[in-house]
């Protein structure tokens, strides 16, 4: 198989004429090319009023391969195109006495137990949350009603945070073995539409979502797994530096000598038994900072000049950074074009902000987190639930400064910027629910933060015209970024510094971030996993 590089053609370009693209670069004929596949798709609108065209990646077969690549020996855009398919790494016997437990069904825990029951390890996941499906009542009762659920939220059930999100699936992992195009491939098996195969920024959607995701938690069954909810991991079983069970908060006691620790960022609870429980872990960097919101048609026209509107590029999107005079870097998180900003909250009486698109990407505004990076040693020395508890402190803050009532602080961006209370909003309405109290947010974040933020806003209006605009607003705040500490593990094993059997994964491990480098962390537990209990079969 041979793989194109840089092969350009204009937005509104025909099936035939990419075909032709192809007959062209190659100077073959129609019957010499057997076949193709897009491997990606993009476009690049740095230069907003210039020719925007799609750029494509491109597989093919075509007769006599050799004499095609000799042809191009010296051209790096023609290659053989590498091998992307997935091989598992072993087979579990069928007399398997012991099953290993995946604790945790976010993106991490679902491909994790996905590849187990794949390879016959018919695992059993344990999630303290509930069903994709009543989960969602229980979220959108907080967000109408401000009623809370500890244990079924936006952060917490099947799917995990990701669920209400984007459903973006991109990341900046190296990827030598192409994992993340196994987890595409699941998620399109699994009803997701074809274009995340090979789109550039590909995304499913919050509400197609939660249908790929039970359809997958299907398939773990019909291979052998076990799904159980409202099943909270509450203490671990541990003989002489090895892993043996865990014990649920019912009382019973699940007996494994192999766990796949998926938890989410937000399991604080969890992270304080298994502190308790002398688990190697360290506190590590993550950000704090605000959600903010623009009507998507400003960020559209900025990003994509006389292009803006066109369906074949939909919502357009931005990636900002500034290095702030006080040292610190301030940059955009989790973009979601044409969104609402969301309560993430999974704790009483405090306020957290996250954002979310549905497929659509059709709502009237667009929203970003704009953040503040932050380090364990400078700004919350101590122990590994420092980060933790600096986070706490915040968010319950933040929820006084709402009104007490799970409404969200928020200001405007003028306003934030001269530093004065807000009081009346401009034309951009804010999308959050249950909705928002206008003032100052200065109090909301240490100052160190605030006044980054005030020197970055301006400068990324220089980037995006209108980004500063007066009336964009701000909504408080934005914590739960990455996770704020790591289960550090062994390069090589994949299993805690401390404690055998135990496989830290995913975001809450500190290991991932994002839908896709979760679910690349979850088949990489998986594969270390099977080869160690298969060796342990073997002896």
């Amino acid at each position: 198989m041979i793989r194109i590089n840089e092969l350009s053609l204009p937005l509104d370009h025909s099936a035939d004429e990419l075909r032709q693209a192809i007959l062209k670069r190659l100077d073959i004929s129609d019957a010499d090319l057997l076949n193709f596949t897009v491997f990606k798709r993009s476009y690049d609108a740095r230069k907003k009023n210039s020719v925007i065209l799609f750029i494509y990646i491109i597989d093919l077969d075509v007769r006599d391969e050799a004499a095609v690549l000799s042809r191009f020996a010296d051209d790096h855009n023609v290659r053989p195109a590498p091998d992307t398919n997935y091989y598992s790494v072993g087979q579990a016997p069928a007399d398997l006495s012991e099953r290993p437990l995946v604790v945790g069904f976010g993106p991490c825990g679902l491909f994790a137990a996905l590849l187990l029951a794949q390879m016959g390890f018919k695992p059993i996941v344990l999630e303290r949350g509930k069903d994709v499906r009543a989960r969602t009542k229980d979220t959108w009762a907080l967000w109408r009603k401000k009623v809370l659920t500890p244990e079924s939220n936006v952060q917490f059930g099947e799917g995990g945070a990701g669920l209400f999100s984007d459903g973006k699936l991109y990341s900046q992992i190296k990827d030598p073995k192409f994992y993340a195009r196994k987890v595409v491939h699941e998620f399109v098996r699994a009803g997701a539409p074809d274009e995340i195969m090979y789109v550039s920024k590909p995304h499913i959607g919050t509400f197609r979502l939660t249908g790929v995701v039970a359809a997958m938690r299907e398939e773990i069954i019909a291979l052998g797994g076990e799904v159980r909810f409202e099943s909270k991991v509450t203490d671990l079983q541990i003989n002489d530096g090895q892993l043996e069970g865990v014990v649920l908060a019912s009382g019973e006691t699940i007996r494994s000598r192999h766990v796949v620790l998926a938890l989410g960022h937000s399991s604080r609870d969890t992270f304080r038994m298994l502190h308790r429980q002398g688990v190697f872990m360290e506190a590590k960097p993550f950000a704090v900072g605000f959600r903010i919101e623009h009507p998507q048609g400003l960020i559209d026209q900025a990003r994509l000049g006389k292009y803006a509107g066109h369906p074949e590029l939909g919502a357009a999107d931005y990636k900002l950074v500034h290095h702030a005079k006080n040292g610190r870097a301030v940059y955009s998180f989790c973009m979601c074009p044409g969104g609402t900003v969301v309560a993430a909250t999974s704790e009483p009486e405090r306020v957290v902000t996250n954002g979310m698109s549905q497929y659509s990407r059709n709502e009237r505004n667009a929203n970003a987190g704009i953040v503040v990076g932050i380090n364990p040693e400078q700004d919350f020395p101590g122990g590994p639930l420092a980060g933790v508890e600096f986070q706490e402190r915040l968010e319950s803050l933040a929820y006084e400064l709402g009104g007490s009532d799970y409404c969200a602080p928020a200001q405007l961006v003028g306003d934030f910027i001269r530093g004065v209370p807000s009081s009346e909003l401009g034309e951009v309405e804010p999308s959050y629910k249950p909705g928002i109290r206008l003032g100052d947010l200065a109090p909301s974040l240490p100052a160190y933060a605030i006044e980054a933020i005030r020197e970055a806003l301006p400068a990324f209006g220089k980037q995006i015209r209108g980004f500063d605009r007066a009336d964009a607003v701000l909504t408080g705040i934005e914590t739960r970024t990455s996770s704020p500490l790591r289960i550090t593990r062994d390069n090589e094993t994949l299993q805690s510094l401390n404690l055998k059997g135990l496989y830290p994964a995913g975001e809450g491990a500190g290991y991932a971030g994002g839908i896709l480098s979760a679910g690349v962390d979850g088949i990489k537990v998986a594969e270390a996993l099977a080869k160690s209990m298969l060796a342990e079969l073997s002896h």
